[in-house]
């Protein structure tokens, strides 16, 4: 009987162990380290099953796809310089924002590209990889106003500083108002009619596809100045985009400021959409620093995470 008991409850400490340690949650390094491991896995063809879940859904550029042998998976022979993490250790996902080296294939030169990706990790795995990819070719680019995406981003070397920076406690809003605060930016630019809220600090910059978008270069004199992002939402962008949707706030730092989201812009004069990666630095309600990567997509595209009611609209999604 004794035996019994001892048995029962070595069997009971077992458990009790095994689920505390499934149930165990990844801190802001931890998460880190996943974007570190899957790019590294990414480049390697290395489908680890201790490292990825079976029920494992994998998105590229909106497409659903098998995982481990299509889109990156295929063609990634390297990474890149630039990270930008975006942990959030809430809802067990981390954001990122860098670049991948592809190599050659079938006439496409070896090529630096820009990534976009989103993990969500369950029980020590990866249950969810959703990416976008910023290649150079011309019909993905975005193409005239930009220089190629990836070479762009890189030549950015790290994130700025101000990332980096904490939010001193007692000042961190709550997840909700950071989304509240990052999404006036999508609504401010769908209405675009320069009357809108603008919460932008008077230092606020605001880089494209590793473009400084405020810096203006005279053609003929070179001479450079700036506006604002206040100004230019005021002034600049009126009138270029009848919709912002499926806006989706997929990752929150609240410690640094920081929201990571993904979404597209429709422009249905011309049947033209951007699929879009952006994130916002936001302090005391206002936004300050803004990086975005997005390549033109299908009109009408859906991210493959959304419902056709939800892709379609332009209220917020959080997890």
């Amino acid at each position: 009987m004794i035996k019994k008991l001892i048995l029962l409850c070595l069997f009971i400490g077992f458990c009790t162990t095994a689920t505390s340690k499934s149930d165990e949650t990844c801190d802001r390094t931890c998460l880190e380290k996943w974007v570190d491991r899957y790019l590294a896995a990414m480049r390697d063809q290395d489908r680890n099953p201790e490292m990825f879940a079976p029920s494992l859904k994998f998105t590229e550029d909106g497409v659903q796809l098998p995982f481990g042998n299509e889109g990156l998976w295929y063609s990634m022979s390297g990474i890149g310089n630039y990270r930008f993490y975006v942990p959030d250790v809430e809802t067990q996902q981390v954001a990122f924002l860098g670049t991948v080296r592809e190599k050659a294939v079938r006439g496409r030169e070896e090529s630096l590209s820009a990534l976009a990706l989103r993990l969500r990790i369950r029980n020590n795995r990866i249950i969810e990889i959703e990416q976008i990819v910023i290649r150079p070719d011309s019909v993905n680019s975005s193409a005239g106003d930009f220089p190629p995406t990836g070479p762009a981003v890189e030549a950015m070397g790290a994130p700025h500083p101000i990332f980096k920076e904490s939010i001193p406690e007692a000042k961190r809003m709550s997840r909700k108002e950071l989304i509240k605060t990052a999404d006036y930016y999508f609504t401010g630019l769908e209405n675009n009619d320069g009357k809108g809220y603008y919460p932008f600090t008077d230092d606020c910059v605001r880089f494209e596809n590793g473009v400084d978008v405020l810096l203006n270069t005279n053609k003929e004199t070179g001479e450079k100045t700036r506006t604002t992002c206040k100004k230019q939402f005021e002034e600049g962008v009126k009138g270029i985009v009848t919709r912002i949707r499926d806006r989706r706030f997929v990752a929150v730092d609240r410690e640094k400021g920081i929201v990571f989201s993904f979404a597209f812009f429709d422009h249905d004069f011309i049947h033209w959409t951007w699929q879009l990666a952006e994130l916002f630095k936001i302090e005391n309600g206002q936004i300050r620093r803004i990086e975005a990567i997005f390549h033109r997509a299908p009109y009408g595209m859906n991210s493959g995470w959304s419902t056709f009611e939800q892709g379609i609209s332009n209220e917020v999604q959080e997890d």
